[in-house]
């Protein structure tokens, strides 16, 4: 039984508890079962808060048997980034300068899954400071693959896509600046969505007016995305850039017709290196969105100027968010955060002035590419799976990589549109490691976006094939 609830989806499970046909007691029970058998092996979850869970678990079975109102997702065993401050529950950040923090309040993010009665079991692993598609830290170490233990499961929100695709979590949420939803999600055949700017708020935040970096959801499908969303999801007047529409939206029903919709087939962004495993996998999708009555043609934005805008900048934010601790804490900082902050500290004024300048100009073009196509495909990432051993990728393809998130373009060239984005599960390597596609869709157009997407995943079913678990 244990089994069969932990497999379940998250909107099945939570309709089965509000029928009350399970308990939240039974189901928090399963869930940490699973926990203790997995996570010793993919240390995905960093930080276990678990006879806090088990007795968040009984209040809510003690409040749905007074009849109070339940939220829609009431007794769901949730697990958050550890770059998510968790009242009363250490997050660390990934960072060895935070390793005992416990803060004393929550996330905006964090308090709209409680208040919709989701249950906050811990905490998932992340690189520090989320930085980096390879999810390992000084504290707590690598997060493993579960489609294979001696592959990375990307990141930077790695720790909650294994959770997630083992069945630890009913739901789990994370970030994304360059890639760190859509990435892992890719590598471990779950569904994760890169939200538009302001779609999910935040607070509280160092950069109010900040919009590379974006929180949002993942799940096993994408009709549990969906749900989930329409919980994170709805203004709040304390971020500047909060969209106003009621995050309920993305609960109407996801079914729509596809026929006529227009796809921009863009297998490489217009030149990137392709992993020939992956070109493989995208290839064979054409045919997919064909039958659904899609027209699908050759076509791709022009993304010149993106790498230079995102890598500006990526750089000043490092400085405005990081730049404190490494002046407090010299030395405790991985290289590749330093050189994010150094490379902030190096900017001028009219290096920014450029890259913003750059950025509109980038969102016009892409702005009117989209008058004429639905959504993008694309892949998330140029290589599948690679090794835990590697910190990330240097060569894609013969072709020699600059730094350590280059690696990263086929996401990050997306992150600067502001356009929503989300990797779905297509199919598999050779060797049996997840490869998913990315759609991309119009300004602010998830709901939009969700439906194809949900469209594709009942036709392909890749999402179905759940990694093993006698690891």
């Amino acid at each position: 039984m244990n089994q069969e609830i932990c497999d379940m989806s998250a909107a099945a499970m939570a309709a089965e508890i509000r029928a009350g046909r399970l308990s939240a007691r039974e189901t928090m029970a399963a869930h940490l079962a699973r926990i203790d058998a997995l996570n010793p092996t993919l240390n995905a979850i960093v930080t276990l808060h678990a006879e806090q869970a088990l007795a968040a678990a009984a209040a809510a079975d003690e409040a749905q048997a007074q009849g109070k109102p339940l939220g829609p997702l009431h007794g769901l065993p949730v697990a958050h980034k550890d770059l998510f401050m968790t009242q009363g529950m250490r997050t660390t950040f990934g960072s060895k300068v935070h390793e005992h923090f416990v803060p004393s309040r929550s996330a905006l993010l964090v308090e709209r899954q409680q208040a919709a009665g989701a249950i906050s079991i811990g905490k998932t692993n992340t690189p520090e400071f989320g930085a980096g598609s390879q999810t390992f830290n000084a504290v707590f170490g690598a997060t493993r693959n579960p489609y294979d233990i001696s592959k990375t499961c990307g990141g930077s929100s790695g720790g909650s896509a294994v959770a997630l695709a083992t069945g630890m979590v009913a739901l789990a949420d994370g970030t994304d600046m360059g890639g760190s939803l859509r990435c892992p999600a890719n590598y471990c055949n779950i569904v994760g969505l890169r939200p538009s700017v302001g779609r999910v708020p935040e607070f509280p935040v160092q950069n109010g007016w900040g919009s590379l970096s974006v929180n949002g959801p993942m799940a096993r499908s994408v009709a549990d995305l969906a749900l989930y969303l329409s919980v994170l999801a709805g203004y709040d007047a304390r971020d500047p850039l909060s969209i106003s529409e009621d995050g309920a939206i993305f609960r109407a029903p996801l079914e729509a017709d596809m026929r006529g919709k227009r796809i921009a087939w863009c297998p490489d962004f217009g030149g990137l290196p392709v992993d020939a495993e992956v070109a493989r996998v995208l290839d064979a999708q054409r045919r997919v969105f064909e039958d659904l009555g899609c027209i699908v043609e050759d076509a791709c934005p022009d993304f010149r100027d993106a790498h230079e805008i995102f890598m500006t900048l990526r750089a000043y934010a490092f400085e405005l968010q990081f730049g404190a601790i490494l002046d407090r804490h010299p030395g405790m900082l991985k290289d590749t955060v330093v050189w994010n902050i150094e490379a902030g500290r190096k900017l001028s004024a009219p290096q920014l002035a450029r890259a913003e300048k750059l950025r509109t100009a980038l969102f016009i073009r892409m702005h009117r590419f989209m008058e004429t196509f639905d959504a993008i495909v694309a892949p998330v990432n140029q290589v599948p799976p690679f090794d835990i051993d590697q910190p990330y990728v240097d060569e894609i393809a013969g072709v020699k990589m600059e730094n350590y998130i280059d690696w990263m373009r086929s996401c990050y060239l997306v992150s600067v549109t502001t356009h929503p984005a989300m990797s779905v599960p297509a199919g598999f390597t050779a060797g049996g490691l997840p490869v998913g596609i990315q759609l991309i869709g119009r300004h602010r157009g998830e709901w939009e976006l969700l439906r194809m997407a949900g469209a594709f995943e009942a036709v392909n079913g890749t999402g179905r094939v759940r990694p093993r678990l006698d690891l």
